[in-house]
């Protein structure tokens, strides 16, 4: 026959009872602090992502101006090129001229 149980034993029951209760309790705060903090980089990750699709954006835009002003560049090179009476640039160019030399050869041509 089994009676009730003697109060050493209900003690540690409780005990036992009140220690997994705390546990459980402590163990849903830490969750939930993880689940904000989690919820919290998520959003910064977000973001962040934001600010580098208009960062990647706007690097494809600066990338097709660049294009353009590399023509303009080119264009504007040949056109010296042509003023300046280089001649035709697939010839190999004589060897440079000394730089006091170059300066009269240009006056010369201005005068005339």
């Amino acid at each position: 026959m089994s009676g009730p149980p003697p109060p050493q034993q209900q003690q540690q029951q409780s005990t036992r009872q009140s220690s997994l209760s705390q546990s459980a309790h402590t163990n849903r705060s830490a969750r939930n602090r993880q689940y904000t903090h989690l919820q919290s980089q998520l959003s910064q990750l977000n973001a962040h992502l934001a600010d580098t699709e208009n960062l990647l954006a706007m690097t494809a835009a600066q990338a097709e101006y660049l294009s353009g002003l590399g023509g303009w560049w080119g264009g504007l090179f040949i056109s010296a090129s042509k003023v300046l009476g280089e001649g035709d640039l697939s010839e190999p160019s004589p060897a440079p001229a000394p730089a006091e030399q170059r300066v009269e050869e240009v006056k010369e041509k201005a005068k005339a």
